[in-house]
């Protein structure tokens, strides 16, 4: 899209408002609020902010950063008021200078891709992020806004007009919707899209996360991400399908003459993602709150191996239509929605081409196998490891893992790690209801 064109379709829309944003290292969304006769401007020369206040960018000595906005991901934003509607940008962030700014988050993957385009290659990816819609009462405890199960339906089901409500705007957003469907929880809902490059995918998967909340706020509802927002039943995942392309179109990840049908790249790629788990938990299930996610029992990977159809192990190779080379793929089971989907896609792609560059083979699948029903002895003769119990333990790992902190860069990761630390520290230091019933009256 080029300049005119974009204004074309802003004065179609109806749009008077462009929102320019970009995220900050944890994943939260910032904005800047352009009225169309500043947006020229900023399209053509990038517009300036203070960026000493964002987790993760400069000190206040070096405040001003340089916002560029990327129109091709211009869309309108459909809740917004027709008399006041709004539309918005993503943006790049650059230093003065004009060189890109080493802590943008999406600047990380998009220099990662750029590497990989060198080969050739294009990273793929689908994300499931699964959410809850509660109902807005009074209190800290979330109550679930239904009472359906896995892929139930009713005619009159208000979940399900919700549903369609957020499909619909995503779609008018430019996504392309898979399906969308309740999930296993009580109140427990998941939107899945089409598979696209890392970077517009990574946009998909913030899009959809402002644009639930957005409209069920509308609905009088509490739209949460939250990874485990409710004791004793499932939490929310964010599922990552992941293949490799080359230019021609062909899935680099198809052999037709293996028995599993995968090509020496997709077990390297496997092999790489396998090794390195352990150490880009702290990105791809970055809170506390993660860690009561990934336990036994709930659906959630908890231990490091790979299978065909086992929804038990961390990677699972989807079945496919026969004939459909395209659809061969990864299904990345650990990450959960509160990542900041750039840096997570960045540390999953670097810990796959390290898998693959290095010639690293996979153990054997665990195929057939129920794995939180195996002993330790069993785990440990399968070579399957578990992944961190906390989020101080993910940090720890990653801190030993140069593959995964070059990946972040030294800005990004110095940033995250700090942020990261501090909500642990707070965590440790907070006194729960659960301490306080437990212990009071014993100590």
């Amino acid at each position: 899209m080029d300049k005119k064109e974009l204004f074309e379709r802003i004065k179609a829309d109806g749009v008077e408002f462009v929102s320019l944003q970009f995220t900050d290292v944890t994943g939260a969304v910032k904005s800047v609020d352009a009225p169309l006769p500043q947006l020229e401007e900023a399209v053509e020369n990038g517009l300036w902010f203070d960026g000493s206040s964002i987790e993760g960018f400069t000190r206040i000595q070096e405040s001003d950063m340089l916002l560029r906005p990327d129109i091709d991901t211009y869309a309108v934003l459909p809740w917004t008021p027709a008399d006041r509607r709004r539309g918005r940008i993503f943006c790049d962030i650059f230093h003065p200078d004009g060189s890109p700014f080493e802590g943008d988050p999406r600047g990380v993957l998009r220099r990662h891709l750029a590497e990989l385009d060198k080969r050739g290659w294009t990273f793929n990816v689908g994300s499931e992020p699964e959410f809850f819609l509660f109902r807005h009462e009074d209190g800290v405890h979330p109550v679930p806004h239904d009472i359906g199960g896995y892929f139930d339906f009713s005619p009159n089901d208000e979940a399900a007009r919700v549903r369609s409500e957020l499909m619909h705007a995503l779609t008018v957003m430019g996504l392309e919707i898979e399906v969308g469907h309740h999930e296993v929880a009580l109140g427990q809902h998941e939107i899945d899209f089409r598979f696209a490059d890392a970077l517009k995918s990574a946009d998909n998967v913030v899009t959809l996360k402002y644009a639930v909340k957005a409209i069920a706020a509308q609905n009088g509802l509490v739209a949460s991400f939250m990874p485990k927002p409710v004791f004793g039943i499932n939490g929310s995942g964010m599922h990552c399908h992941q293949s490799l392309f080359d230019k021609k179109g062909n899935n680099l990840f198809y052999d037709p003459s293996d028995p599993y049908k995968l090509s020496k790249i997709a077990y390297g790629f496997i092999a790489g993602e396998l090794v390195h788990a352990r150490s880009f938990s702290a990105i791809t299930a970055p809170t506390v709150n993660s860690y009561k996610r990934l336990v036994p029992g709930y659906e959630a990977p908890v231990y490091v191996g790979w299978a065909q159809t086992n929804r038990s192990a961390l990677i699972r190779m989807p079945r496919y239509k026969e004939g459909n080379s395209k659809a061969v793929r990864a299904e990345l089971r650990c990450p959960d929605p509160t990542c900041n989907p750039y840096l997570a896609y960045s540390v999953m792609l670097a810990s796959a081409l390290d898998g693959i560059d290095k010639g690293m083979t996979p153990p054997s699948p665990l195929n057939n196998i129920n794995v939180f029903e195996m002993t330790l002895a069993e785990r440990k003769r399968a070579k399957v490891t578990e992944l961190p119990g906390s989020l101080k333990e993910a940090l720890v790992e990653m801190d030993k893992d140069e593959v995964v902190k070059k990946a972040l860069g030294p800005a990004a990761y110095e940033a995250f790690v700090r942020a990261k630390s501090a909500e642990w520290e707070a965590y440790r230091l907070t006194i729960t209801d659960w301490e306080v019933e437990r212990y009071l009256e014993l100590a």
